[in-house]
């Protein structure tokens, strides 16, 4: 199984208001494994740089101003992805919402948005009430994001494919319980396998910030809240 964990940067919020797509990065996952291969590409978006979308990625309107327009790179980037492949996105409504506005404009094919495996929306199923952002689930995970001081595609992508791993439950999806048939045993195993106890519990890996956020979540959910069944 093919999938592409991919992250976009932009002029600002909204293509319909004139804002444009200015870098692109992803990573290729096959069975959930990083092959290595990724795609990054610079977008001169032919506009302006707000200073409210410069301090969030620090790319300036000169330093694209001689990367190629997006109709350059469109074909490119849509053979990268493929025709099927899982997009999986961190908030994916908005890079989807840019990416089918810039494809629409140059007349290429628009993305399905079922293509769409949105990793925010994954983590506040998993975890509500708590922090859901990038950097959240990296301390969550504890996956080192010291080199993202800006918002950068691939590098954001990179780490992203590190989270998604982990919220489908680790870099062995199925914990690796699945077990392999006995080999070279004379006698046939009649217990049915079930799972143990740790010998040594798990730290516990939620912040004093996310406990009391989802103290405060329970506490609206009333009495009847499934945590506080005995």
């Amino acid at each position: 199984m093919r999938e592409i964990v991919l992250d976009t940067e932009t002029t600002g919020f909204e293509p319909g208001e004139g804002d444009r797509i200015v870098e692109i990065g992803a990573v290729e996952l096959f069975n959930h494994v990083p092959t290595g291969r990724t795609y990054h590409q610079y977008i001169n978006p032919e506009r302006d740089m707000p200073i409210e979308a410069f301090n969030v990625h620090g790319l300036s309107a000169e330093f694209l101003s001689d990367k190629p327009v997006f109709a350059a790179i469109a074909q490119d980037f849509l053979d990268f992805i493929g025709a099927d492949s899982k997009l999986v996105i961190h908030n994916a409504s908005f890079d989807m919402k840019f990416l089918n506005a810039e494809l629409s404009w140059v007349k290429m094919p628009l993305i399905a948005d079922d293509r769409a495996v949105d990793t925010l929306m994954m983590a506040r199923r998993k975890f509500p009430g708590s922090p859901a952002s990038l950097d959240a689930l990296c301390r969550r995970f504890n996956i080192d994001n010291s080199s993202r001081t800006l918002h950068g595609a691939l590098l954001d992508s990179e780490i992203l494919a590190d989270v998604y791993l982990e919220l489908i439950g680790g870099r062995q999806p199925g914990f690796g319980l699945t077990i392999e048939p006995a080999r070279n045993r004379t006698t046939a195993v009649s217990e049915e396998w079930r799972p143990r106890p740790r010998p040594v519990p798990l730290p516990p890996r939620l912040t004093e910030e996310e406990a009391q956020a989802h103290e405060a979540f329970v506490a609206k959910l009333g009495e009847n809240a499934i945590w506080l069944r005995s």
